[in-house]
């Protein structure tokens, strides 16, 4: 009798789903420390992770060799998120560079966005960490770097490149955070919507003729 005639299933059976189940559980362990390092930071620890993805620490190491490794991927899927829902939002404004670059700033500089890091914009969420760890900032500075680019080219006017912008979207995200709870965030918030937005670059629009 050949392995699994009898109903069982086969080593080789057993092996695809056990191989199917692991890459599953390496999937569900990378989405849930994309969040939580974007919300809290990347000194969560992998106990943290491992208890909100519903594995074992035994479970954790069988699919990263370290903690760092989670980190490089989880900052590359959250940017490859993001990428792709940026692609779904400028595809609705085909064809109207303006319109979707300031859909862009007005969900970056929203409150929800303000409200929900864990799924915000990694440029802005893993930075500060980045900053703080040279050794991941160096393994991760591809994905970081691309991610960076691509959203200042979203941003991008004429001859302005978005690098500036971009700089004042981030900043007035990360300072209104820091702020959260009090007025002043949302003015920050306010602040960054009004000079991004106004004729594009921070220019005032010119007054319009009414004769």
């Amino acid at each position: 009798m050949r392995a699994g005639d009898d109903g069982a299933p086969g080593r080789a059976q057993l092996g695809r789903v056990s191989q199917a189940q692991a890459q599953g559980n390496r999937q569900r362990v990378t989405a849930t420390a994309s969040r939580m390092f974007r919300e809290k930071g990347t000194a969560v620890s992998v106990a943290e992770l491992v208890k909100a993805a519903g594995l074992t620490h035994g479970g954790f190491h069988k699919q990263f060799a370290s903690k760092e490794d989670l980190v490089d991927e989880a900052i590359a899927h959250a940017t490859a998120e993001q990428a792709a829902h940026s692609a779904v939002a400028f595809e609705e404004h085909a064809g109207e560079h303006e319109a979707a670059r300031r859909t862009l700033i007005e969900d970056h500089l929203s409150v929800w966005h303000r409200d929900h890091p864990a799924d915000g914009c990694p440029v802005s969420g893993f930075a500060a960490d980045l900053g703080r760890e040279p050794e991941q900032a160096a393994r991760a500075q591809h994905v970081q770097i691309n991610g960076v680019r691509n959203r200042a080219a979203r941003l991008a006017t004429g001859d302005d490149d978005g690098m500036a912008q971009l700089c004042t979207m981030v900043g007035a995200l990360v300072l209104a955070r820091a702020t959260r709870g009090n007025p002043l965030s949302e003015e920050l918030l306010q602040a960054g919507r009004t000079a991004l937005t106004e004729s594009g670059t921070g220019q005032p629009e010119p007054q319009q003729r009414t004769d």
